[in-house]
Formats: C-alpha cells, structure tokens, sequence
C-alpha cells in the first residue's frame, strides 16, 4: 500500500490515480499516523508539505522516532521550493514540484523507491 497525504483533494486524487489501485489517500497526517499506528506500514509516501494540522515537516519527524517508520521511503511533493535542503535523514528519496511534475514522475518513484 502507498499513501497519499495531502489536503488538496484534487492534488491527491491525481497522485493516486497514477499509483493505481495500491494507493490510499489522507487529508492530514494525523490520520495517516492513525493508520500507521493501528498496524498498516505503507511501501512509501507521498506526502505534501503544507497541510492542515501538522504540517509535512512535522510527520517527517515522527516517522523517524521510530524503526519500523524511518525505513519508508518517502517523496515530497511540493509547490514549496525547498532549494537544496538535504531530506534525506527524513527517509526522502525525491522532492516533485507540483507544477511540473508527470505521472510518469509518479509512476517512476513507485517502481524505483515502493519496497
């Protein structure tokens, strides 16, 4: 399973509709942490930075707190531009702007980062 966490609805829509039938879709990461805690461990996330609630930022740093967490690879999708920050002791793999990216950017991350 992959998660999609992101508040625009139509964003995330689009995002899953290029992962295909694996995907599941949060509006916030305080739901998709529910889930991760009631036991579903996604294969990756793609997860927008600006949420409602907690931000992005602040679910990168409590998927690292944990071991079983700190393994998901994770790609950003953002309209944010995050420069060249290194992510990567968060888990991420990629950052996909929203305004350019494909879904065959999406398709790519799945089949390069899902485990």
């Amino acid at each position: 399973m992959i998660f999609v966490i992101d508040d625009d609805e139509i964003m995330a829509e689009c995002i899953a509709g290029a992962i295909g039938k694996n995907a599941k879709i949060f509006s916030n990461a305080i739901e998709a942490m529910n889930e991760i805690s009631a036991g579903e461990l996604p294969d990756m996330i793609f997860l927008d930075i600006l949420l409602d609630g907690p931000d992005g930022f602040t679910l990168l740093n409590e998927l690292i707190s944990y071991d079983d967490t700190a393994k998901i690879p994770i790609v950003i999708v953002t309209s944010l531009d995050l420069g060249d920050k290194d992510l990567s002791v968060y888990g991420v793999k990629k950052v996909l702007l929203k305004d350019e990216m494909t879904p065959n950017d999406i398709k790519n991350c799945v089949s390069e980062y899902a485990k």
